[in-house]
């Protein structure tokens, strides 16, 4: 596997964690992804640094042009971060207080604080087994004539079901795409970001797709909605000097975007790489001691942004895995309604049945671009050795 990778990108890698044990298995790491791309990076990098020209310029247009095509759409817009994404579209649509906007309980924090950012209260409900992803009959159950918007999360790179959520949605309420974690992931005929009125990416380094550094996209086919978005990223300028709104700075770095027109090329290969992992994965661990493995959702084609499996005992398992050299993550511990920053929103525990499961079972297996066999082959055994050792 790790010599298909090495040839998909055109590049003699070095073996995967150079600088660490043999036997140490990283959560994650970049270095094979970045290995053959850091020499045209870095001399783009010193060019750039040398023409002093590091706000906007043509690697953003580019990439912007770039990943548009990429998703299907007929727009995306640079932006800093995913929560400028998603807060930014959710101001254009409009939210005033009192709003309501939908939302999984099963989410990392910046979902819920876009929401409130843009003035909006988040109106949670749970996730299905199925797929971890929004509940659509509970999300159907919860629209009021405040609803203004249903921002489903496609959690771990698996996509939500967008084709019975639009149903629900209708023509009244907006559907935003929180696709910070599926970039290239598909479900149905619905390819991430596509099926809403917009929808929104991260590029955070550790992100299927990551830049050197924090950066975000909107992407939408609504013209309106992207020339406004791209103004509020702006100080809420058209032109300059010229302020139509009360904007924010929230641009997509140069530097970024630079690094992002690399990086895009190589997407689908370093996707593919992951499903590799994945499926061995599935295979190796299927009926190991109490594991819940992840959920396919059909007609899903994830891009397992993460692979999270489920236990009674994560922390344990956690513990007993990083002494064979095992790094692991949980994602996520404390799910945002329990969290001392949305405490107001009122929600006790057995809120979120599903979520608080997830949350209290959860445990993120290494995986990334790059994973050799061998490697795979490890974590297996030390999780095997764990149940095994009782």
């Amino acid at each position: 596997m790790a010599r298909d990778y090495a040839e998909t990108v055109k590049g003699d890698l070095a073996p995967l964690g150079r600088a660490l044990p043999a036997d140490t298995v990283p959560f994650l790491d970049l270095s094979p992804s970045h290995e053959a791309l850091s020499p045209a990076i870095v001399e783009e990098i010193s060019d750039l640094v040398r023409s002093g020209r590091f706000i906007g310029g043509p690697q953003v247009a580019s990439f912007e042009a770039a990943f548009a095509a990429y998703c299907g759409t007929s727009h995306c817009v640079g932006l800093a971060s995913g929560l400028d994404a998603l807060r930014l579209a959710l101001v254009v649509v409009g939210l005033e207080p009192g709003d309501e906007v939908i939302v999984p309980a099963a989410t990392f924090v910046a979902t819920m604080e876009a929401v409130t950012q843009a003035g909006g209260r988040p109106v949670l409900v749970d996730v299905q087994e199925s797929d971890y992803c929004i509940d659509v009959d509970a999300a159907a159950s919860s629209v009021t004539p405040r609803t203004r918007a249903i921002m489903p999360v496609h959690l771990y790179g698996q996509m939500a079901d967008m084709r019975r959520l639009l149903a629900v949605a209708g023509q009244a309420v907006a559907v935003i795409e929180d696709a910070c974690q599926a970039h290239g992931a598909s479900r149905d005929d619905f390819r991430a970001g596509t099926g809403g009125l917009a929808g929104a990416f991260s590029f955070y380094p550790a992100k299927n797709l990551g830049a050197f550094g924090d950066a975000g996209a909107l992407v939408t086919d609504d013209l309106e909605l992207a020339e406004q978005v791209r103004a509020l990223r702006e100080h809420g300028q058209r032109a300059k000097y010229r302020h139509e709104w009360e904007g924010y700075t929230a641009r997509l770095d140069t530097i970024q975007a630079l690094v992002l027109l690399h990086k895009l090329p190589l997407l689908d290969a370093w996707n593919d790489a992951r499903r590799e992992a994945a499926r061995l994965y599935l295979e190796a661990l299927d009926g190991v001691g109490d594991l819940v493995l992840p959920p396919v959702a059909p007609g899903s084609t994830p891009v397992w942004h993460l692979f999270v499996v489920r236990t009674k005992d994560p922390a344990a398992m956690a513990e007993h895995l990083d002494r064979r050299g095992v790094s692991t993550g949980r994602h996520y511990p404390e799910p945002p309604h329990r969290s001392r920053a949305y405490a107001w929103l009122g929600h006790v525990e057995g809120s979120f049945p599903v979520t608080e499961r997830l949350s209290a079972e959860a445990i993120s297996l290494p995986i990334f671009p790059g994973i050799t066999e061998s490697q795979i082959a490890g974590v297996v055994d030390a999780i095997e050795d764990y149940f095994r050792d009782g």
